[in-house]
């Protein structure tokens, strides 16, 4: 089913709305944004139609885990559960619902989703809050190119035809782009990814950078993609950005093909990051040196973001299966829907960050 956009789109609808970024108080802009806050709940029952119509199952995870997620770079709120005999334990509000999720696939078998509220500290800007809403879905039987099929159906079940962002004016319904790592940095960087991979100075020569002090490959892969890829992908049309390199694998396949290379996709629509997706790994010997490599980066990055390994998940692993599943910031799909200038002005209170 495609949600019927907003009549004001494109620039009209960029310039109606740049000066809601000035109200004083809470009644007025809900008051000035009803229409863009409108377009959400739209969005949020086309999600669950589509779903529902595709024998998904809608479900709930809890919010405050033992174990947030085991992502190097991410800040996680703390909080605590106290007992009734007084005792304590932490708790944290979770990143993602990915490792619960995973859990129920295992358990069940089943295609799920779920629209869950997620937290991430210290992050802000124009197209990220510290809690907002994520949609995740789990496909059991598809594989990574099945999974991107479905995820461009139910990007232009819920986009209208075109979107508009950045002055640009962007196609849906065409096919979007699928381009691996490989291909986007010969084509924009101008390097071998997967030829150069750990070797920091053999990627900076070839990218033709200056290796910062102290930068390592993952440092310069990163910088790259940020610098001279993403400023320019997803915005003719949709872009799929696939086969990362191993080392960003986290909780993907490798390749069978080319054990370099991992089953993961990100999907970019006029500069914005708006999914990131696995081809799941199911071997727990495997999830576990991963986390263990990623729990001891973290912690040289943030020595106060300690949790024990989520054991319930790496025990669940081994009877997930074959299943692909994706992560989708849905506060961005709302954003490029509406043409709204920040992902505040699709949130009911959204200025309290």
């Amino acid at each position: 089913m495609h949600v019927v956009a907003l009549t004001l789109a494109g620039r009209v609808l960029q310039q109606e709305l740049a000066p809601m970024t000035h109200s004083s108080s809470d009644p007025d802009r809900i008051a000035e944004r009803l229409p863009l806050l409108r377009r959400r709940a739209q969005m949020v029952q086309a999600t669950r139609k589509f779903f529902d119509d595709r024998g998904y199952l809608d479900v709930d995870t809890p919010y405050a885990v033992p174990v947030p997620g085991e992502e190097v770079h991410l800040r996680c709120f703390r909080t605590e559960l106290e007992h009734a005999d007084g005792s304590r334990e932490a708790r944290f509000l979770h990143t993602s619902p990915e490792f619960a999720m995973k859990r129920i696939v295992s358990a069940t078998g089943l295609p799920i989703f779920q629209l869950a509220r997620v937290w991430r500290n210290g992050e802000a800007s124009a197209t990220h809050v510290p809690e907002f809403t994520m949609l995740e879905w789990y496909a059991p039987g598809a594989n990574l190119d099945a999974l991107m099929d479905e995820t461009e159906d139910f990007v232009r079940a819920l986009l209208p035809g075109q979107v508009y962002r950045d002055g640009i004016l962007i196609p849906i319904t065409e096919p979007f782009e699928r381009l691996t790592m490989q291909d986007a940095f010969a084509r924009y960087v101008g390097a071998d990814l997967l030829k150069t991979a750990g070797n920091a100075e053999a990627l900076a020569h070839q990218a033709n950078a200056v290796l910062r002090d102290g930068e390592n490959w993952e440092d310069l892969f990163f910088r790259l993609l940020l610098e001279r890829i993403e400023p320019v992908i997803g915005r003719e049309r949709p872009t799929f950005l696939t086969h990362w390199p191993a080392e960003q694998a986290a909780l993907a396949r490798k390749d069978p093909s080319d054990a370099r290379a991992a089953l993961r996709f990100e999907l970019y629509i006029g500069g914005i990051e708006l999914a990131n997706a696995f081809e799941e790994l199911t071997d727990p010997v495997e999830q576990r040196q991963r986390f263990e490599a990623d729990r001891q980066k973290r912690l040289e990055f943030s020595p106060d973001q300690d949790w024990p390994l989520d054991e319930a998940f790496l025990t669940a692993l081994p009877d997930m299966p074959s299943c692909s599943g994706i992560a989708l910031g849905f506060d961005r799909l709302v954003l490029l829907a509406t043409g709204a200038p920040t992902i505040r002005d699709i949130l009911w209170l959204g200025q309290s960050f």
